[in-house]
């Protein structure tokens, strides 16, 4: 629906609109040579329009929807203006974008009579200065703006258009609902600049992406080497830790033996012929240990007469002697008192086991 002019629109045809008032008789409106509803003293007003009436040629009124009486010679309908929302087709128009790019941009202006009074006397052609405004809103919004934002901030663009309309049409009785952006013509060239722009970008993104892959890949292989070697070394630590603990139980176990041996060994030597028994076990021992020297190495030490096992015996002997002649305090009388009733006894035992080591 176009805006009314000064003398009002040209109405499609008698059958058509019918905006005026119906007399009692059913008969429709007669309508002035200007296309504006004749006043013919009871008036009807459809809904969702406003008649302004002039009286004697100044303002007087705005008829409301429904029943009205106007008097006949004194007032006269001057404009009918439609409330509904309006549809005004932008035509095409060409713009330059902050990086000197010729753009050729069309759209759709939807807007509301707000107040009939200032859309009638605020302006003279309401739908021409509407669109006027809003093409050259565009130019100039479209000028803050690089040719990427213009695509980016389509929406924002549409609402700064309609902010600037209505700042304007506030005084017109006009408000703005929308604005929205048709169709944006790129010239072929700049089309085509985009277009290996956009190729280009996505190219960079693949190789960004397959670069990236590959840092992962290189990242969790080094991960995975250095998560294996530590827990190698680990492993390898708690192997040392363990050996470590059997063998400091094995120590211990064989130190407690040896204590518990020469526990038993001390017991066993304050018997009865003590001395005797382990005079006779050095010798065995001292025998049996020189007859291992040649078989574990080529070096060997050997006394000044090999021959006589008679002094190897009693050089034991006086090593083992030379170990007991110090005895515990305590342990110096008894040992003084059992050696007095014990040396022949031990003399004749060790003579016997001496004559047998000469035979073997």
């Amino acid at each position: 629906m176009a805006f009314p002019g000064r003398r009002g629109p040209e109405p499609p045809g008698e059958e058509g609109l019918q905006r005026g008032s119906v007399q009692a008789s059913g008969r429709t409106p007669r309508r002035a040579s200007s296309g504006l509803p004749r006043n013919t003293v009871v008036l009807f007003v459809p809904q969702q329009e406003a008649w302004v009436v002039e009286r004697m040629g100044r303002f007087h009124r705005i008829l409301e929807p429904g029943l009205n009486i106007l008097i006949p010679v004194l007032d006269r309908i001057r404009y009918v203006q439609s409330l509904k929302e309006i549809v005004i087709n932008v035509p095409e128009q060409s713009a330059v974008t902050l990086d000197n790019v010729t753009l050729q941009i069309d759209g759709v202006l939807y807007l509301r009579i707000m107040d009939p009074y200032k859309a009638s006397y605020g302006v003279e052609d309401p739908e021409y200065a509407v669109t006027q405004l809003a093409q050259t809103t565009m130019r100039s919004e479209l000028g803050k703006l690089s040719l990427d934002r213009v695509f980016r901030e389509r929406e924002s663009l549409n609402a700064s258009i309609v902010d600037a309309i209505n700042q304007a049409a506030d005084c017109w009785g006009i408000r703005c609902l929308r604005y929205e952006i048709k169709d944006i013509h790129v010239p072929p060239r700049v089309k085509e600049s985009m277009q290996m722009q956009v190729e280009a970008e996505r190219r960079k993104r693949a190789t960004v992406l397959e670069s990236e892959g590959t840092r992962e890949s290189a990242i969790n292989v080094a991960e995975g080497k250095k998560q294996a070697q530590i827990l190698a070394s680990e492993a390898e630590k708690a192997e040392q830790i363990n050996q470590a603990a059997g063998e400091a139980s094995a120590v211990l176990a064989k130190a407690k033996a040896k204590a518990e041996a020469i526990r038993i060994l001390a017991a066993a030597l304050t018997q009865h012929n003590g001395d005797a028994a382990a005079s006779l076990t050095v010798a065995e021992q001292y025998v049996s240990a020189f007859s291992k020297l040649a078989k574990d190495s080529n070096t060997i030490l050997l006394p000044s007469n090999p021959g006589d096992v008679t002094s190897m015996v009693a050089q034991a002997m006086g090593v083992y002697g030379a170990l007991t002649k110090a005895p515990m305090p305590g342990a110096q009388d008894s040992v003084s008192s059992g050696s007095s009733r014990d040396d022949q006894g031990t003399d004749a035992s060790l003579d016997e086991e001496l004559d047998r080591v000469k035979l073997s």
